[in-house]
C-alpha cells in the first residue's frame, strides 16, 4: 500500500479518532437502569449530580460527596453549570491569545508548560457524552449551559503547579490523583474537556491531570503523530518521575488511550526500572485501546512494567475501526484489538470491550460508554475484575481474559 493509499485509507476509517464528540454528534443512548445497576441513568437524576452509584453501594457515598466537593457550580444570571478544575503539562507550543486565557498549538516545544483549565459540565449532562454544538440543533457556538466547554486556562510555573496539586490531593477525601494521556489526532482544549468529562462520571474525588503532547489534531495527520508521540516519550517520562513524587497521592491512577498508550507504556517501563520505589505511588494502570504493535507490546513493553507488580488492565475491542485500520497500516495486529489477536498475558487484566463498543468507529469506548465508565469506577476504588459487575471470565491458552455481559 503506498503513501498516498495508506492515507486515504485511514481518512476514511478514522474520520473520528479524537477523543471529542464533534458537532452534531451523540453517544449511543444509555441502557435501562436494570442493565447497570452500578451507574445510574443521568436522565433519571433529579439533579443531574454526577452519574456514579448510588447510596445503595455503601461505597459509593464518600466517592459523590468527593466529588461533588471538588466540582463547583455557576448558578444564577441565566446559567447553571458545574464546573471542573483539570491540572495539565504540555510540550505543545504557545500561542498568542487573549490576556489571561493562553492557547496551546499543534507544533513542538522545547519546554514544559504548566497549568490549570476550567472546565464546564452541563447540569443536563449525559453519562459517557463530551456534549459540543450542534448545528442541527441549531447551536453555532459553545454553551456552558449545555455543553462541555473549556472555560479558562491559567500558566503556573512548575513549583507552584505541584504545590498546588499537592493542597488539593491533600484537600481531597481519598487523597489520589489521575493522569489522562490522550491519543493520536487531539487538541490541547479536547484532551482538557476529555479528562473534566471523566473525572466527573467516575465520581472521582482526587486531582484530574492531565499530559498534552502536539497531536496536530488532523485526521490525515497519522504518520507525523506517530513521530511526534516517539518525541514526546522522554517528556512524559520527566514528567511523570516528578507527578509520581511531587503529587503526595496515595493512590495514582494513569489512563491512556490509543497512540498515547507507546509513549506511556515505554516512559512508565522505564521510569521504574531507574526507580522502583515508585511504583508503591501507582494505584492502577489503564490501557485503552492502546494503539502498539501486539508482539512488541506482548513481549517487550509488558515485562517492563509487569516487573513492578501493579495493577494494569487492557480493554480491547475486534470493533474498534481505528485499531483495524493501523493495524492494515502497519502488518500487524495492535494490542487494543480483541478477537484472535487478543492479548492475554500474565500480569495484566484484558477486558474485551466489544460487546460495549456501539459507535460506528468503536475507538472512545472508554470515555462515552456508561459500562466501561461503571468498569472504571469499581476499578480505581480496588475491586480487581473478578469482583466487578457484568464481566464473565474466559479461558485461552495464554490464560484468562474477560468479557462484558451482552
Amino acid at each position: 500500500m503506498n503513501h498516498l493509499a495508506r492515507t486515504l485509507f485511514l481518512a476514511w476509517l478514522l474520520p473520528t479518532c479524537s477523543c471529542s464528540v464533534g458537532p452534531g454528534e451523540r453517544t449511543a443512548p444509555l441502557p435501562p437502569v436494570s442493565d447497570n445497576p452500578g451507574v445510574p441513568d443521568a436522565r433519571d437524576s433529579a439533579d443531574h449530580a454526577p452519574a456514579f452509584p448510588t447510596v445503595d453501594n455503601p461505597d459509593a457515598t464518600s466517592a459523590a460527596d468527593n466529588a461533588t466537593q471538588m466540582t463547583s457550580y455557576v448558578k444564577g444570571a441565566g446559567h447553571d453549570y458545574g464546573v471542573m478544575t483539570v491540572s495539565f503539562a504540555t510540550d505543545r507550543n504557545l500561542l498568542p491569545g487573549p490576556a489571561g486565557n493562553p492557547k496551546f498549538g499543534a507544533d513542538r516545544s522545547g519546554r514544559f508548560t504548566y497549568g490549570t483549565c476550567e472546565v464546564s459540565i452541563p447540569r443536563d449532562h449525559r453519562l459517557g457524552a463530551m456534549e459540543s454544538p450542534s448545528i442541527l440543533r441549531l447551536e453555532f457556538r459553545p454553551d456552558p449551559d449545555k455543553h462541555v466547554v473549556l472555560l479558562s486556562t491559567r500558566i503556573e510555573d512548575k513549583q507552584r503547579f505541584f504545590a498546588d496539586i499537592k493542597t488539593r490531593v491533600r484537600a481531597s477525601g481519598n487523597h489520589s490523583t489521575f493522569l489522562f494521556v490522550h491519543g493520536y489526532n487531539v487538541s490541547f482544549e479536547d484532551a482538557a474537556r476529555r479528562t473534566a468529562q471523566i473525572a466527573y462520571d467516575l465520581g472521582f474525588g482526587g486531582v484530574p491531570v492531565f499530559y498534552s503532547w502536539p497531536s496536530q489534531d488532523k485526521t490525515v495527520n497519522y504518520m507525523v503523530d506517530e513521530q511526534t508521540i516517539e518525541w514526546a516519550e522522554p517528556h512524559l517520562e520527566a514528567f511523570l518521575d516528578d507527578y509520581l513524587t511531587a503529587s503526595g497521592a496515595d493512590n495514582v491512577y494513569i489512563i491512556a488511550h490509543s497512540m498515547g498508550n507507546r509513549a506511556l507504556t515505554r516512559a512508565l517501563g522505564a521510569l521504574l526500572k531507574e526507580k522502583p520505589q515508585l511504583a508503591a505511588r501507582i494505584g492502577e494502570v489503564i490501557l485503552a485501546a492502546p494503539d502498539i504493535d501486539a508482539e512488541v507490546f506482548r513481549t517487550q513493553l509488558v515485562p517492563q512494567m509487569t516487573g513492578a507488580k501493579r495493577p494494569i488492565t487492557l480493554y480491547a475491542s475486534s470493533k474498534d475501526r481505528a485499531l483495524m485500520a493501523s493495524g492494515a497500516f502497519h502488518g500487524s495486529p495492535r494490542a487494543g484489538e480483541a478477537g484472535k489477536s487478543i492479548v492475554v498475558v500474565a500480569g495484566i487484566e484484558t477486558i474485551d470491550a466489544t460487546n460495549r463498543s456501539t459507535d460506528l468507529i468503536s475507538h472512545s469506548y472508554y470515555g462515552d460508554n456508561d459500562s466501561i465508565l461503571s468498569d472504571m469506577f469499581y476499578m480505581v476504588r480496588g475491586r480487581q475484575a473478578k469482583d466487578r459487575f457484568g464481566l464473565t471470565p474466559q479461558q485461552v491458552p495464554d490464560g484468562q481474559y474477560w468479557v462484558f455481559s451482552r
